[in-house]
């Protein structure tokens, strides 16, 4: 950053921490970031779970944004520690989908960039009457890494955002590029929880679903939408465990395919974090997980067809294609691998098992509507799983 200006602190010096940022610097384990191409929820260190007000102060609890300074409050999450914020932020920029959603389920106004605004999948809301994001302003924050100046630009007044994530991808990030963007626009506040297989988030806890959205609704102090959601997302639990087959589920086996005529594919095996959670609570079993095939996190690598058969697993579940309606992905890739001499031979694709998998960025909602798609698939479920109509109240703040 050459102009002098853009070092000076801005109106956001009301956002102050109460601790150092801790960012690692060990190597990046991701790589990749097209539409059709891929980019895994333990618990270690403890750590607060509510908003606690600052010295004299009172904490803030209910949707209305704070607009004194008696209503300091802070919030703590790892590996950015305590954040304290004299008045609720207004705009922010989310890491990827999971945050956006959250911000969703709390009525938040969109984030003014995600990761890749592609794998934003607000048509999951269409499953949902009075629920909808506009994101026709909303940038993808990587272009070739991620630009300190489109930051700047933005202006957010808080990144939902885990910094090691940019400091362990990008090569022109290291820790003082951090600290210029929290002193001169805004903190960081995230937590990578999609997936668990970054080795630098190793010294560091993750956060399940619901922590991570308990801990966006302490931040925007809007702890009363994340208790209604909550609600309705214990409900949500209750139905998809009654639906769950007793005995041994479906094998499974998570690939993302390269291409709308797939040959090859990246192989996923089921672990923690949000982005693999319809397929835990639904019990199904990884056809992957006790192979000879090396997960794409650690290997970077696709397999072939011919892998895949010698695997020859029960139900395919395909990602990259969630930008696809059904019938599309019906059309084109089912259609491919239906008229593929070796691919018509996988036990998947004779018995017409062959499904998109759901996103890899799941929040409260998109979650409920990933979850109940793959139940219908996998288990011939016909009833709704979870309540639109306290869904969508929520959203609006009808509680």
């Amino acid at each position: 950053m050459d102009d002098p200006d853009r070092r000076r602190p801005t109106r956001r010096r009301f956002l102050r921490y109460g601790g150092a940022v801790a960012v690692t610097g060990l190597l990046a384990g991701c790589s990749g970031d097209g539409g059709d191409s891929p980019s895994s929820e333990p618990t270690s260190a403890a750590d607060p779970t509510t908003a606690t007000p600052t010295e004299s102060t009172a904490a803030v609890t209910d949707s209305a944004p704070a607009t004194d300074a008696a209503t300091s409050y802070s919030v703590s999450m790892a590996p950015v520690g305590e954040v304290s914020f004299e008045s609720v932020p207004e705009t922010w920029v989310a890491n990827n989908g999971s945050w956006a959603d959250m911000g969703a389920a709390l009525g938040l106004e969109p984030p003014k960039g995600v990761w890749l605004t592609s794998r934003y999948h607000t048509q999951y809301y269409d499953a949902i009457p009075g629920v909808s994001v506009d994101t026709s302003d909303m940038v993808s924050l990587s272009n070739d890494g991620v630009s300190k100046e489109l930051l700047y630009d933005l202006d957010a007044d808080v990144h939902v955002i885990d910094p090691n994530f940019l400091v362990n991808r990008f090569d022109d990030w290291d820790e003082s590029d951090v600290e210029e963007i929290r002193t001169n626009v805004a903190p960081f506040f995230g937590n990578c929880i999609y997936a668990q297989h970054y080795p630098w988030h190793d010294d560091y806890r993750y956060y399940t679903l619901a922590e991570g959205f308990e801990k966006l609704a302490q931040l925007f102090q809007r702890t009363d939408r994340y208790e209604a959601m909550m609600a309705v997302r214990e409900d949500f639990q209750a139905n998809v465990e009654s639906v769950v087959p007793s005995g041994e589920g479906p094998e499974v086996a998570v690939l993302w395919g390269v291409g709308d005529e797939p040959a090859e594919f990246y192989p996923y095996v089921i672990g923690g974090g949000t982005g693999f959670k319809h397929f835990r609570d639904l019990g199904v079993r990884d056809a992957l997980a006790n192979s000879d095939i090396t997960d794409f996190h650690a290997s970077r690598a696709a397999i072939d067809l011919e892998t895949v058969l010698e695997i020859d697993p029960e139900v395919l579940m395909l990602r990259g294609y969630e930008a696809r309606s059904d019938g599309d992905f019906r059309d084109t890739v089912v259609s491919f691998l239906e008229n593929h001499q070796t691919a018509s031979a996988l036990t998947a694709v004779e018995n017409g098992d062959v499904y998109r998998a759901g996103g890899l960025y799941q929040g409260p909602i998109t979650n409920m509507v990933v979850t109940e798609r793959t139940a219908t698939q996998l288990y011939g479920v016909d009833e709704d799983l979870f309540d639109r109509e306290r869904t969508a109240a929520v959203v609006n703040g009808e509680i």
